[in-house]
């Protein structure tokens, strides 16, 4: 799941970072013809607030999406350090019964002085 919704965010950012390159310009910077052809193609205005749009709608999906994986990736690795800590191996807690059923030469010997 949280690889699906990584795929789909990675192609998020590319499609963000096209919009945004195709935008014309907000002033004229000397370049001459350069920007007539999205004037054209998108009416008198060049299209800016049809980028605009686009642009704004997908920040906003970049961003909520970047806090849900954030959220989720947090989520999983809390939960894979629970199972982690719950899954070592406790030591036994031993009984009284089974402490004097010990084999005596495994008792250590008690030393005199």
């Amino acid at each position: 799941m949280f690889t699906l919704l990584l795929i789909l965010f990675t192609i998020l950012a590319i499609l963000l970072a096209i919009v945004i390159l195709i935008q014309p310009g907000k002033g004229d910077m000397g370049l001459g013809s350069i920007g007539t052809g999205t004037q054209v193609l998108f009416g008198g205005s060049g299209g800016r607030s049809f980028f605009e749009k686009i642009t704004w709608t997908l920040g906003a999906i970049f961003i909520l999406g970047a806090l849900g994986l954030s959220l989720i990736k947090t989520k999983e690795t809390q939960t894979s350090r629970f199972v982690d800590y719950t899954a070592k191996e406790r030591p036994a807690a031993k009984l009284p019964a089974q402490e004097s059923a010990k084999p005596a030469q495994e008792q250590p010997a008690e030393e005199e002085e």
